[in-house]
């Protein structure tokens, strides 16, 4: 739609005068305003080209023509009769003209383009992996508070498990979790990583490699595989520093006798996964990822079984990290890590072939620690969408369906959200769901981008830019666009939580207090309303909940605990939020 100038009436208007209240063309601008030295003084603005107006953000393929107040968004006059007349939706609309205007100075023709910082959002979110590692530290260790611990960790099972990350705010090595947070700071890594700094690429690769050189050892025995370093219940009854932890240093295995396929193939997955982040910069490391990743599926799949159904293994894992998804979706998480890796046509086949008995029909919104249904169909997907392997196109199907439910506007059930607009599941940790499901809209939006693919939601089809959208609301969500105008990463932003579940960050630092603070000695510190002493910068926590309330409570750790594979997931996002901070929006 063009603008005619409203003085000749005849030509296309290229500006338009907030004094006159007028749209000019380039030849009567002069006449009016560069005779008179008054009329010279009159703002003007620049009207932008047609090929810079909105399109729909549904179909993301016509020109918009209405904007919904409810849904906040701009829609084709084809989507809008689907999604409005035919969905008998009484929302407000308005008709938009089509005709924007470029300021001096805009940048991405944008209004909120600077509200966030997301560059350092992600060097906060990699920084926080510094104080959940175990081990000795590193002389480069930038979480200063912090000091060695767990050095003996594996002593008592006669083996070497020194390193690693603790899961959250205790001082128990969860192997499970763990390998699920490696594979997914990983496949950051490979999808994200051009967008990241030099130096937070660096970091993040560092982040991997500390999970990684454990995992190694986790494996390096023949016929088990260790999954786990302390009693959680004994760690849980106390409140201590892992500097000072006294508590039995249990150690927990899998084996021939008493399965853990779940364990096992999420090892092959992030060691897979992480072998292509050193590919190039560590070939030689790179391969001996690889091959263990071989290996440890090897053992899952020969020895089938979940690991929480062993008595004893169950009584240390459950109720913290029970497989409470079966081991089947593991197993396939791992042989497509494996076949991304390698492109070992052995591992495709192994999908192909065992894809209905292992559950990858099941319909599921989930992803996390214990279910990989929707990760497994994003990633199998990719090599449908760029036409290699047609035979894949179920992958696609169940993707598409997963997405759908995450579109308000989509006819398919849907995935609840708060009143001020978080993704929310029952449960607690829901940032969790927040970073992971964000991380999986991205993905599948830069395998879309890559070919003429779409989401098809019944009656609307979805592009890539209304997936990246919703994620960057959600991320936003969570850096303080909520109603409690509070970021939810600490250390970012001005106000973000002060009292979270942490034994670490709320006790004195070592390097503070050199002296002991035994078991119960930090209950004191646990029950106190003052704030931590030492913030965990980056740690993102647990969140509100579905009312979008948040009491920053050290207390309840359902809200105020933090977790790896929180954290894990969103380097990816903010990465690509870093290189693309408004999707779908033309840099000028």
């Amino acid at each position: 739609m063009r603008t005619i100038c409203d003085v000749c009436e005849g030509a296309p208007a290229v500006l338009f005068c907030a004094a006159d209240e007028a749209a000019l063309c380039r030849a009567c601008d002069e006449k009016v305003h560069m005779c008179n030295k008054l009329a010279s003084r009159h703002v003007r603005v620049g009207l932008a080209n047609s090929n810079k107006l909105a399109r729909c953000d549904i179909c993301e393929s016509f020109p918009a023509f209405f904007h919904c107040e409810i849904d906040g968004t701009s829609l084709c006059l084809s989507c809008d009769m689907t999604v409005h007349v035919g969905g008998k939706r009484t929302h407000g609309r308005y008709l938009l003209l089509r005709q924007s205007v470029e300021f001096p100075g805009d940048k991405l023709g944008h209004m909120d383009d600077d509200r966030h910082d997301y560059r350092d959002a992600l060097a906060k979110s990699i920084l926080f992996f510094e104080g959940q590692r175990s081990g000795r530290l590193p002389p480069g260790q930038r979480a200063s508070w912090r000091g060695d611990s767990g050095v003996s960790d594996g002593a008592a099972a006669g083996v070497d498990l020194e390193g690693g990350y603790y899961d959250a705010g205790d001082n128990v090595k969860f192997g499970f979790p763990m390998a699920f947070t490696t594979t997914m700071l990983a496949w950051s890594v490979i999808e994200f990583g051009d967008d990241m700094p030099r130096d937070e690429r660096r970091h993040a690769a560092g982040a991997v490699r500390w999970a990684t050189d454990y995992l190694l050892k986790t494996l390096a025995h023949p016929g088990v595989i260790f999954l786990q370093v302390g009693d959680p219940w004994k760690d849980h009854d106390c409140w201590e520093r892992p500097e000072d932890m006294d508590t039995e240093r249990t150690v927990y295995n899998v084996s021939a006798g008493r399965p853990g396929s779940d364990i096992a193939a999420e090892t092959a997955a992030a060691l897979a996964a992480a072998s292509m982040v050193f590919r190039d910069a560590d070939p030689e490391y790179a391969e001996t990822l690889l091959a263990s990743a071989r290996k440890a599926f090897e053992f899952a799949d020969t020895y089938k079984g979940a690991y929480s159904d062993d008595p004893d293994l169950r009584a240390g894992g459950c109720p913290f990290y029970c497989d409470f998804n079966g081991y089947q979706d593991e197993l396939l998480w791992g042989a497509a890590w494996l076949r991304r890796a390698s492109k070992d046509d052995t591992f495709l086949q192994y999908i192909q072939n065992n894809g209905k008995t292992l559950g990858a029909e099941d319909s599921s919104n989930e992803f996390g620690w214990d279910n990989k249904h929707a990760g497994l169909n994003v990633l199998v997907s990719k090599e449908f969408i760029e036409g290699e392997v047609l035979s894949l196109q179920s992958y696609k199907e169940f993707a598409d369906s997963f997405v759908c439910t995450l579109i308000p506007e989509s006819s398919s059930p849907h995935i609840t959200y708060t009143p001020g607009g978080m993704l929310y599941k029952p449960g607690g940790s829901n940032m969790q769901h927040v970073t992971a499901i964000s991380f999986l809209l991205l993905t599948y939006a830069k395998y879309l981008s890559r070919s003429s693919h779409t989401v098809n939601c019944g009656d609307i089809s979805v592009g890539p830019v209304t997936l990246q959208r919703q994620a960057k609301k959600q991320v936003d969500y969570l850096l303080g666009d909520n109603p409690m105008k509070m970021s939810y990463m600490i250390g970012y932003g001005d106000r973000y939580p002060q009292r979270i579940h942490h034994r670490g960050s709320s006790l004195p630092s070592i390097k503070d207090h050199p002296q002991r603070i035994a078991c119960k000695e930090g209950t004191p510190y646990y029950n106190s309303s003052g704030p931590n002493p030492n913030p965990l910068i980056g740690a993102v926590v647990g969140g509100p909940g579905e009312d979008d309330a948040y009491e920053d409570d050290r207390a309840d750790f359902r809200k105020s605990e933090p977790t790896t594979y929180i954290n894990a997931p969103l380097v990816g996002v903010l990465a690509f939020l870093v290189g693309n901070p408004n999707p779908g929006h033309i840099r000028h």
